[in-house]
């Protein structure tokens, strides 16, 4: 395959990262196709090689190396945030640099940017302690994070980007940075939901909070009142606390052996929640939305160490935030899950609306609920934008060239200025940056 960059100086690819410790995997190569993918099936990245850093210095190096042969440059862990190929160029993957140190006392986490949500959990977990993690146990810690991290704690304790005490950075120009409150403290606002077009982040700090067991779950009841049921979950969530997190599903289920029988094959309405407080009050919360969407099919809701919580998420192909859920949108909604796979409608709302006066720049923190489908039928974006407020969330956005619209203008503007100041030839242009 042609690649689409030369290689200044006609070096040979294998001789490029001198002194670099980790495996480089070329095209052709075992460990090229698997380290290269995107879990984005529409982005297929062709790089010039894939590198494993083992420690931030090979980062560094790999940094150095596509500055001086101007070639594209790219970081990587797990690959849920690759909505772009680095097509010719370098892709450092940083999966091995996974280290997760937790002081109890402080109630800070570190992180190195290989590392997964499960495993800082798994970490917190023997100090009654939790992460404001993703859906998923799966999802890398750095990236989730740096675009703002909705997670199923954050209308009680904000985005997990709200969470971020200090960063480490390696610079466009291959410095070693810091920053925090008192140093870089441009910087370290704009690392805090503006994404990882700034520098490579190469330690994260955050804090966690005292959350040990939650009441969670999924339950599933008939798809027949769907509009009804979303109708009284409007109404519904403006009564709820911080505390209880929510999303409606509809859903066509597995027909399967690992489906439960009663679900086996059918269109469901699934409602996930979890509750960081007491079991009792959450089925007392739970119970007027139990009684408009019943009787459950099956009810799997039930309390459990925050450990062991697994919410799932939903493929956001088409994505819509909301500040009301008029009838034409759940009329919409509706018949777009007779063709889609799953429409999910999540309560936004709480700590995510009341910002602290330092706040990086996560947008849209007054959405009252986003709409996520992953199979959009035809119609369906134009049938919804009428209703929806306009913006969007960076970490559900598969779209690089709308990366602008995850900002409120104000803050997009100082986002620019501080990339000029930290990126001035733009060198990191690899999916979303400003």
């Amino acid at each position: 395959m042609t690649q689409p960059y030369a290689i200044q100086g006609d070096v040979h690819p294998a001789r490029l990262l001198h002194g670099f410790s980790g495996p480089v995997h070329l095209p052709g190569e075992a460990g090229y196709d698997e380290r290269r993918r995107s879990l984005n099936p529409s982005v297929d990245p062709r790089p010039l090689l894939v590198a494993e850093a083992a420690h931030e210095d090979d980062v560094r190096t790999a940094l150095l190396a596509a500055r001086r042969h101007g070639l594209p440059f790219a970081v990587q862990a797990t690959g849920h945030g690759t909505h772009a190929g680095c097509d010719g160029g370098i892709v450092v993957n940083t999966s091995a640099m996974a280290s997760v140190l937790v002081d109890p006392g402080r109630r800070i986490a570190r992180v190195g940017p290989g590392a997964r949500w499960g495993e800082v959990i798994a970490a917190c977990a023997p100090f009654g302690l939790a992460p404001l993690s993703g859906s998923s146990p799966s999802v890398g810690v750095t990236g989730y994070t740096l675009g703002g991290g909705l997670g199923w704690l954050a209308r009680r304790h904000g985005f997990a980007a709200d969470s971020v005490v200090r960063a480490r950075v390696l610079t466009a120009d291959g410095r070693h940075v810091t920053a925090d409150a008192g140093r870089h403290p441009d910087l370290f606002w704009a690392l805090r939901g503006g994404g990882g077009g700034f520098g490579v982040v190469t330690s994260l700090e955050f804090r966690l909070h005292p959350v040990s067991e939650v009441y969670a779950g999924f339950a599933y009841f008939p798809i027949e009142g769907a509009a009804e049921t979303l109708a009284a979950y409007r109404d519904w969530i403006e009564r709820i606390p911080d505390a209880l997190s929510t999303a409606v599903v509809l859903r066509r289920m597995p027909d399967d052996a690992a489906t439960p029988e009663p679900l086996r094959g059918r269109r469901v309405l699934m409602v996930k929640a979890v509750h960081a407080g007491e079991a009792d009050d959450a089925r007392r919360l739970l119970a007027p939305l139990w009684r408009a969407a019943g009787p459950a099919l099956l009810d799997e809701t039930a309390p459990m160490p925050y450990a062991r919580t697994a919410m799932g998420g939903t493929a956001a192909r088409h994505l819509d935030l909301f500040d009301a859920l008029p009838d034409e949108v759940i009329g919409t909604l509706v018949e777009a899950s007779e063709h889609a796979r799953t429409v999910e409608v999540r309560h936004w709302g709480g700590a995510m609306g009341r910002p602290g006066p330092d706040a990086g720049p996560v947008s849209r923190r007054s959405t009252r609920l986003s709409v996520i489908v992953d199979t959009p039928p035809p119609g369906l974006a134009e049938a919804l934008r009428p209703h929806a407020n306009g913006g969007t969330f960076l970490n559900f956005l598969t779209d690089p060239s709308r990366t602008a619209s995850a900002f409120a203008p104000d803050d997009l503007r100082r986002l620019r200025e501080i990339k000029h100041a930290y990126d001035p030839d733009a060198f990191f242009r690899v999916g979303h940056t400003v």
